[in-house]
Formats: C-alpha cells, sequence, structure tokens
C-alpha cells in the first residue's frame, strides 16, 4: 500500500476496465513489473457463479486431462471468498451417492492438509523437507530461472505454452504444473525455490502452502520419489494438443518409458519403488500433528 500513500482506495467502478485501469494507476511499480490481467472475474458473486457450475461426478472422471471439468474455484479459496467448508457442503449437496463426491472432497482435505502444515511450520516450508532421492543434492541445483523457459523460448511446444499460460492468464491446469515442475527440476537441474518463486509471482491462485510444498513433492525433497513424466502420459492426458504440433515431436527429451527416462535423469540414484501407486502420480503420505 505504499504506492497509494495508504489512502483509501475506490471500490465502485462503472466496468472492469476501469477498475483495472485505476490499479494500474495506484500500483505502477506492479505493472511495469508484471502487466498482464487475467481475466478471471473476482468478488463473491463470481465465486458462487463458479461453485454452482461444479460437477463432482465429471470432476472426478476428467479432472487429470488438460480439457477436463476441473472447478476453477483455487482462486476463491485462495483469498477467502470462498471457504473449504463452504465448497464441501455445496458438492455434498449435488450428489445421491456421497462416494461421488469423494475425489473432489479428498482434494479439499489435501487442501486443508497444506494450511495445516503451513500453520505448524511457517516460513520451514521453504527449506527441504526431506533430502533429494534423484541422486543429486541442493548443489547440484541452480538458483537461476533459464530465460528459455521464463519466456516460453525452448522450443518446446508444451513447455513454452504452461509459461505463456502462467505469465498470460495467471492459471495452468494442475498437470501443467506439475509437468513444467518436473522439468524444471529434473531435466534443467533448477532448484525448487526457484519454481517455486516463479509461480507465485504469476498464479492468480499461488498459494504458498499449496504451491511450496507441492514443488517439494515433485523434487522428492517431501516424497518417497521425484515425480516425472514422459511424452506417452503428457499427449495422453493433453489429447495431444502440444506434440502435435511441436516439430520435436518422436525426438524431444520426454520420449521414451519410465524406466528409461529414470536411467537419464537419476543414474546415481536407487531404484524407485513403484509399488502401490501410479508410475507418475505418488501423494506423500501424511505427518502426524
Amino acid at each position: 500500500m505504499s504506492e497509494t500513500n495508504n489512502h483509501n482506495m475506490r471500490q465502485d467502478f462503472a466496468s472492469r476496465d476501469e477498475l483495472i485501469a485505476y490499479v494500474r494507476e495506484q500500483f505502477p511499480n506492479a505493472v511495469d513489473r508484471d502487466d498482464h490481467v487475467s481475466e478471471i472475474q473476482g468478488g463473491r458473486k463470481a465465486a458462487e457463479a463458479v461453485l454452482n457450475q461444479v460437477d463432482p461426478v465429471q470432476y472426478a472422471k476428467s479432472r487429470n486431462f488438460l480439457s477436463g471439468q476441473v472447478t476453477r474455484l483455487s482462486p476463491y479459496l485462495r483469498y477467502g471468498v470462498l471457504s473449504l467448508a463452504e465448497v464441501r457442503d455445496a458438492v455434498l449437496s449435488k450428489v445421491q451417492n456421497l462416494n461421488d463426491a469423494g475425489k473432489l472432497i479428498n482434494e479439499l482435505g489435501w487442501r486443508d492438509y497444506w494450511q495445516r502444515l503451513y500453520a505448524q511450520k511457517g516460513d520451514d516450508i521453504w527449506k527441504d523437507q526431506e533430502d533429494y532421492k534423484t541422486g543429486y543434492t541442493a548443489k547440484n541445483y541452480t538458483s537461476e530461472l533459464p530465460t528459455d523457459v521464463e519466456t516460453g523460448t525452448t522450443g518446446m511446444v508444451c513447455i513454452d505454452r504452461f509459461s505463456h499460460d502462467l505469465r498470460e492468464t495467471g492459471y495452468l491446469h494442475n498437470h501443467g504444473r506439475m509437468w513444467m515442475a518436473a522439468y524444471l527440476v529434473h531435466w534443467r537441474h533448477v532448484s525448487w525455490e526457484t519454481g517455486a518463486r516463479w509461480f507465485l509471482e504469476h498464479l492468480l491462485d499461488g498459494d504458498p502452502a499449496s504451491n511450496i510444498l507441492s514443488w517439494q513433492w515433485v523434487a522428492s525433497t517431501f516424497s518417497h520419489k521425484p515425480y516425472f513424466f514422459n511424452r506417452e502420459n503428457l499427449e495422453k492426458y493433453s489429447n495431444g494438443i502440444y506434440c502435435k504440433a511441436c516439430p520435436l515431436y518422436g525426438k524431444c527429451d520426454f520420449e521414451g518409458s519410465y524406466e528409461q527416462i529414470e536411467q537419464r535423469l537419476f543414474p546415481k540414484a536407487e531404484p524407485f519403488d513403484r509399488s502401490g501407486g501410479s508410475k507418475s502420480f505418488q501423494r506423500p503420505k501424511k505427518q502426524k500433528p
């Protein structure tokens, strides 16, 4: 608020464009840093409209696909426009069989878990919660964000699109966040802290607890193994929209089986235990308070 000399800010505007112009005028330093404006509408009325559109059954079936029916509630949860309990009750009211709401309720539970862990640890969530399981140590990861990733000029259509969407819209599908994080940490050897800060600079729903601890989960400092992926995984859940348009198709860094990519990325690591879950997705076990 220092840029506004702490005076009371206007709250009534004739249009969203007028609001945007006013905010730009009041916070010129922020505009110089990033002038992109998300299309996501704020406010209680917009939040209720989005909540009313949530379909828990379709969410459970399609949430891992970029084209799936995700809730888009995260910005409103991030800023307290909606509460987790409110969303839970609304979701339960939409189903006859409580099991149909299970997947979405489970994700709300994870958000609550991250928040409770943050409340317990405070700024210590910025520290490695465990040792890396990649065969590398923290000193092997750079604190510099690669320019080609930041500007979306790697030549890899998927990574460049994720970078563009992050900066232009302030939103990425959760799978896109996982792929981008894995690429930066495991293929480019960028520290998870650097990636987490980059996301927080741009994500409209950038929640410190969920964002930081999820980056640690990808890196393996908050999980029993690193998260990584291959082209088959990316192509499946993106419906091939990036791979079909990519000049590197068939010869990109993501080609090969999980076993082959594991050997390339983590030659010094102990073999990963893949029992009991997907090769590309394994949550950390909850810790006792």
